[in-house]
């Protein structure tokens, strides 16, 4: 189900898409509202099925709370389409290379849609109000100066659900800061430990190539020694000259 859940997450964001933007009326609108409908379905479906073939529905639940929100919450429903960065499969060729760019990868792309499916919900929230925000460019710039919690306060929302979204985009803003930092930080001190190992283990077998050195040259200095002694000890072979002779 991985590849038909992207594409009814795809199908849901264009049909949302069309209806915040474009504001279809008569038969147009009938057909977005359907797309939008029959993408929720396919989620719908998926859950049910899921659900019912876990060997414990419980627990599966417990640990599905995100796929629930999925089908209850529609705002939430385009961030599926992050599941197709599953077919990358070229970042499992090394274990810690793979972890981190696929924790980036996830990251980047989960902010995009983020601040992309925000402009979408509090423009389709605030139209219609006193609110600043009454046009898809405003919303845009609303949602990244939100989502980086900046808040430059030039535009707000207004209206209760457009409040409530702003505080959801800040907590998520905040969590993929604090994904993004944690990457870095590990990536910096992988790197540094691996620098440190590589320098102790060059130190580590310069020391062993000394004192291999070091004996060979003690070898060298007790064998010349033995010999010297071995010749002091031994008789002159020249005979003493006699006298007058």
């Amino acid at each position: 189900m991985e590849w038909p859940l992207v594409v009814a997450a795809l199908i849901f964001l264009g049909a949302y898409s069309w209806q915040v933007i474009g504001q279809p009326t008569g038969t147009r609108a009938d057909i977005a509202l359907a797309l939008v409908v029959i993408s929720w379905c396919v989620f719908l479906i998926d859950y049910v099925i899921s659900l019912y073939l876990a060997e414990s529905r419980w627990a599966w639940f417990r640990h599905h709370l995100f796929d629930l929100a999925v089908i209850v919450l529609p705002l939430l429903r385009p961030l599926r389409v992050l599941r197709a960065i599953t077919v990358l499969h070229i970042l499992n060729r090394t274990v810690g290379t793979a972890v981190r760019g696929r924790i980036l990868i996830y990251t980047a792309s989960a902010s995009a849609l983020l601040v992309y499916a925000a402009a979408l919900a509090v423009l389709d929230a605030e139209r219609g109000t006193d609110s600043a925000i009454n046009s898809f460019p405003d919303a845009i710039w609303w949602a990244f100066v939100t989502v980086t919690t900046v808040g430059y306060g030039d535009m707000a929302p207004v209206s209760g659900f457009g409040r409530v979204l702003a505080v959801f985009l800040m907590l998520g803003g905040i969590a993929l800061l604090g994904v993004v930092t944690g990457t870095l930080a590990s990536w910096i001190v992988e790197t540094v430990s691996t620098d440190a190992e590589q320098n102790q283990s060059a130190t580590v077998a310069h020391i062993h190539a000394l004192e291999e050195t070091v004996e060979a040259l003690a070898l060298r200095v007790e064998t010349l020694g033995g010999l010297a002694k071995t010749g002091s000890d031994s008789p002159s072979t020249l005979s003493p000259k006699e006298p007058g002779g």
